[in-house]
């Protein structure tokens, strides 16, 4: 495994981080995803990633069950806030009741003393930001959180957040948790100069486009029985991706990854993490295997031969990137 500087903070995580979104606590059986969690963990994987809204919960509690048989301080665990928890009007949003309240609640479901990176899961129009800040601010100088970043906040908004920061002169955010694969583009005309510009390490999810830049989805078939596309509970995201002209340049990109020695998701990993302002990629898992397979995208050397080549056929897709 190689480790990246999370941003300009001191922090190290690795290439590759892995993910709870739509698997652990939901998807994923509790002793698959343990399975996963120890064999990402004992492969090199440092950064754990969850939120407190993924199955309401469930999701922190598996990863917190899973990282305990680990030194606490050999591995980097990260959550969000911002969803809603409950029904009150109180129950959702970046207030600094709600941030306090959740962090609480997610250090118990996490079982932890402590939590990394503590991420504002979106932005918040109804909470003044200086607000949202001096609350994550205030849980860093008490302990109970170490970093704290963001997830899909705008150019315009990281801007306007790290001016606030700065003026107050609180600690300054070190990550941004956005979007970002092959497909899906939109931060690299705005959110990637302003982060690196700011110090903002991106630990992109999604970097395989919700598992169709593995090739397993086939133009003109219907998708594997069992896949994540088939279930009905999950696929509300992949569905923007299953689409003809998507699935055929899959196809392509797949035969490339083939002709520099991978497999279309090392290839899509290689080419997430060859931008320098990319902290980490987080994958998904519900089987070791996967992650097998994943941890050798960090040694794929993608040319620019082989880059070029990967856009001349990404520009095949009907208005290319971002899809949504």
């Amino acid at each position: 495994m190689k480790y990246r500087r999370l941003g300009s903070s001191g922090l190290k995580v690795s290439e590759i981080g892995l993910g709870s979104w739509l698997t652990y606590g939901d998807a994923t059986e509790k002793d698959t995803a343990r399975e996963c969690i120890r064999y990402a963990y004992e492969n090199g994987i440092n950064f754990f990633d969850t939120a407190n809204a993924y199955n309401r919960g469930e999701a922190e509690k598996v990863m917190g069950e899973a990282l305990k048989e680990f030194r606490r301080s050999s591995y980097v665990l990260a959550t969000k806030v911002y969803f809603p928890m409950d029904a009150g009007p109180n129950d959702r949003g970046l207030s600094r009741k709600h941030i306090m309240e959740q962090c609480d609640a997610s250090l118990k479901r996490l079982g932890a003393d402590y939590i990394d990176l503590y991420q504002c899961h979106r932005y918040d129009p109804e909470t003044p930001v200086e607000e949202t800040l001096r609350a994550l601010d205030d849980l860093v100088a008490s302990g109970k959180v170490l970093y704290a970043g963001i997830s899909e906040w705008t150019g315009a908004q990281i801007t306007d957040a790290v001016g606030i920061g700065k003026r107050l002169g609180l600690r300054p955010l070190v990550s941004n948790q956005p979007i970002y694969n092959m497909i899906e583009r939109y931060i690299e005309k705005e959110v990637l100069p302003v982060s690196e510009r700011e110090g903002l390490g991106q630990v992109v999810f999604s970097p395989l486009a919700q598992g169709v830049l593995t090739g397993k989805y086939k133009p003109g078939q219907a998708a594997p029985s069992g896949s994540r596309a088939a279930n009905d509970r999950t696929n509300f995201v992949i569905n923007s991706y299953m689409r003809e002209d998507v699935l055929a340049c899959v196809q392509k990109l797949e035969q490339l990854a083939g002709e520099i020695g991978g497999t279309l998701s090392q290839f899509a990993l290689a080419w997430v993490l060859r931008q320098p302002g990319v902290s980490s990629a987080i994958i998904g898992s519900s089987r070791p295997s996967q992650i097998e397979e994943n941890l050798k995208a960090v040694d794929l050397v993608l040319t620019d031969e082989v880059l070029a080549r990967a856009d001349e056929i990404l520009s095949e897709i009907e208005g290319f990137a971002p899809l949504r």
